[in-house]
C-alpha cells in the first residue's frame, strides 16, 4: 500500500486526537521554514546561501549535531530548541540544494524516510510482536537484509563505515565487538589495562627521548631562556617514531573503550572538553590583555590564576543553573529527580581481558 493512501488516523493510532493537531502545527511551521530556505537560495536571495553546496556545509552539519548533543547534555530547553532548529536548517538546505540539482525532491526524501519507519516498525504498524529494545534492533537488522536486500556483512566490523573519523570509528568498532560478546567481564578491569598502556607509552617515550637527546648533541646551556629550551626539547629527533605512535594509539583506543564501558560517548565528551578549554583560554586571553600582559611562558603564573578564575565562574554558573532548574520544577509541582541512566550505563557482562 502506498503511504499516501494510508489514513493519518490509522498511522497516528490511539493517540490520533493529540498527534494529528500537533502534526498540522508542525506542517505549517515547516511550510514557512521551507519557503524561507528556498527564498535564500533564489536569485534574489542571500549570496552566502547561494554559494553553498552539500559538500561545503558538511562540517557545519557535524558541528551543529555536536552543539545539539551538548545542549541535551546541559538539559537546557531553550538551547536545545535553538540547536534543534539549526540542525533542521542544515538538513533542509541539503534537501533543497539536491532538489535544485534535480537529484530528488525534499518531499520524496521525507516520504521515503516515512516508508522506512513504517517498514522497520512492523510491531507498531503491522502484526509483529517484540518485547524489548534488543528485539527491536534484531528485527530492524533482519528487515534490512531480508526485505530491503541489504547484503549481509562478512564481518560485524564491515558495518562500521571505513571513512568515519578515527575516534568515532574506534568507538563503533568496540561496540560491534562487544555485541558479539568480545568484551570485558568486569568494566573495572579497564583501569588495569589503562595503567598498562600508560606504562608502555611512558617506556616508549622515555626510550625515544633518550635516543633523541643523544642524537641532538649537547644539552642546552645553563640559563637558557625557558621557552627556547622547551622548544629545543620538542624539536629533538625521536627514535623509532612508529613505536611511539603505536603506543599513543593503543592508549587512546583504551581510553575510548573505558568511556564506552561507562556509557559515555567519547566524541561528545571530547567535544565538551574542547569547548570548555576554549572558553577558559579565551577568558585568560581577555584578562591578560586587560592586564597589559603578553601571553608568554614567563607569565604562566598569572595565566594560571586567570584560568582558575574562569573555572570558578563556570562552577558557580553551573550551580546557579541547577538551582534554577530545581526551583522551576518545584514551582510546577514536580520534585527534581535524577535522570534515568541508559541501559549502556548499567552493569554489563564483560569477557575481553
Amino acid at each position: 500500500m502506498e503511504i499516501d493512501t494510508i489514513p493519518l488516523e490509522t498511522l497516528a493510532g490511539q493517540m490520533s486526537e493529540q498527534i494529528l493537531p500537533e502534526a498540522e502545527q508542525a506542517a505549517a511551521a515547516f511550510k514557512l521554514f521551507f519557503t524561507i530556505v528556498a527564498r535564500l537560495r533564489a536569485p534574489d536571495g542571500c549570496p552566502w546561501d547561494l554559494a553553498q553546496t552539500p559538500t561545503s556545509i558538511r562540517g557545519n552539519i557535524i558541528e551543529e549535531a555536536y552543539e545539539l548533543a551538548e545542549a541535551i547534555t546541559e538539559n537546557d530547553s531553550a538551547h536545545i530548541k535553538e540547536e534543534n532548529g539549526d540542525l533542521y536548517l542544515l538538513a533542509t538546505m541539503v534537501g533543497y540544494m539536491s532538489q535544485q540539482e534535480g537529484r530528488y525532491h525534499v518531499a520524496d526524501a521525507l516520504r521515503e524516510a516515512a516508508r522506512k519507519l513504517i517498514r522497520r516498525h512492523p510491531h507498531v504498524f503491522g502484526d509483529s510482536t517484540v518485547d524489548s529494545p534488543e528485539q527491536v534492533v534484531e528485527q530492524w537488522n533482519d528487515i534490512k537484509e531480508r526485505i530491503e536486500g541489504r547484503r549481509k556483512k562478512d564481518s560485524l566490523l564491515d558495518e562500521v563505515h571505513r571513512h568515519l573519523p578515527p575516534l568515532e570509528k574506534a568507538y563503533k568498532i568496540q561496540k560491534k565487538a562487544a555485541k558479539a560478546g568480545f568484551d570485558w567481564q568486569k568494566r573495572e578491569d579497564i583501569w588495569l589495562k589503562l595503567a598498562e598502556e600508560m606504562e608502555e607509552l611512558k617506556t616508549a617515550a622515555g626510550n625515544a627521548e633518550s635516543a633523541g637527546a643523544d642524537s641532538a648533541g649537547a644539552e642546552p646551556a645553563v640559563g637558557m631562556e625557558s621557552a627556547g629550551a622547551a622548544s629545543s626539547v620538542r624539536k629533538a629527533p625521536i627514535a623509532n617514531p612508529d613505536a611511539l605512535e603505536e603506543e599513543f594509539g593503543d592508549l587512546l583506543f583504551t581510553v575510548i573503550n573505558a568511556a564506552r564501558l561507562y556509557g559515555v560517548d567519547p566524541t561528545i565528551a571530547l567535544h565538551r572538553s574542547n569547548e570548555k578549554f576554549s572558553r577558559r583560554f579565551r577568558h585568560v586571553e581577555a584578562r591578560m590583555k586587560a592586564s597589559h600582559l603578553a601571553m608568554t611562558p614567563e607569565h604562566m603564573t598569572q595565566m594560571d590564576a586567570f584560568w582558575d578564575e574562569a573555572k570558578r565562574a563556570e562552577d558557580g554558573a553551573r550551580a546557579d543553573n541547577a538551582r534554577r532548574a530545581e526551583d522551576s520544577l518545584r514551582a510546577q509541582g514536580t520534585q527534581p529527580t535524577e535522570h534515568a541512566q541508559p541501559a549502556s550505563r548499567l552493569d554489563i557482562p564483560r569477557s575481553r581481558p
